[in-house]
């Protein structure tokens, strides 16, 4: 939360078919093996004193120099999200109507996806997936709400995020079209980010 970032860590992995086999991590100060291999590669690296003392210098040598440059041009920049609201037939027999809050593109991936039925904040009856990376530095997240129908109720998905000057509400209208639900979404998105 501040440009020094004086936790900053020096992490260097190594990957062999997408699997981890060994690691080296400032804050621990040796290598760390995940595999049978990693585990005899690490054993044989951490009684090198001059390949350890090397490494660990990294963090100071690479790492703190160069933090100022990446906190200004990736640790600062955010992107909103677009919220989806619509409605889906429910997984299970306990409630006839589900909704379900699609909320993609955004970044930093830390999100809050929250439902309001009539004003008061809804937690059962309430799945959520984790955020999930698009692979393009951009993530994706979905809330699903089980619920009753209720005549003249309002059901809100609501998504609080770091880019977000306030947290975005978008209203379920079950008489509108989906197509305008996702404009109004993405409208109401451009309003309040000005």
């Amino acid at each position: 939360n501040s440009t020094e970032l004086k936790d900053i860590e020096y992490v260097r992995s190594l990957y062999c078919n997408k699997l981890e086999f060994l690691r080296f991590d400032s804050s621990v100060g040796t290598f760390v093996g995940f595999t049978e291999l990693g585990v005899k590669n690490a054993a044989r690296l951490n009684k090198d004193q001059r390949l350890l003392a090397a490494a660990k210098a990294q963090r100071g040598k690479y790492c703190q120099p160069n933090v100022g440059n990446w906190y200004k041009t990736a640790l600062t920049k955010s992107a909103p999200p677009t919220v989806r609201l619509r409605s889906m037939t429910p997984h299970s027999s306990h409630h006839p109507a589900m909704l379900v809050c699609s909320v993609y593109d955004f970044f930093p991936s830390e999100i809050k996806v929250s439902w309001l039925r009539d004003g008061q904040e809804v937690s059962s009856d309430v799945t959520s997936t984790e955020e999930m990376a698009d692979g393009d530095w951009y993530y994706q997240t979905h809330s699903h709400l089980e619920y009753t129908p209720r005549s003249g109720e309002k059901i809100s998905c609501v998504v609080e995020h770091a880019s977000l000057k306030e947290p975005l509400r978008t209203d379920w209208d079950p008489s509108m079209p989906e197509s305008e639900r996702n404009k109004l979404a993405v409208g109401a998105s451009g309003l309040i980010l000005g």
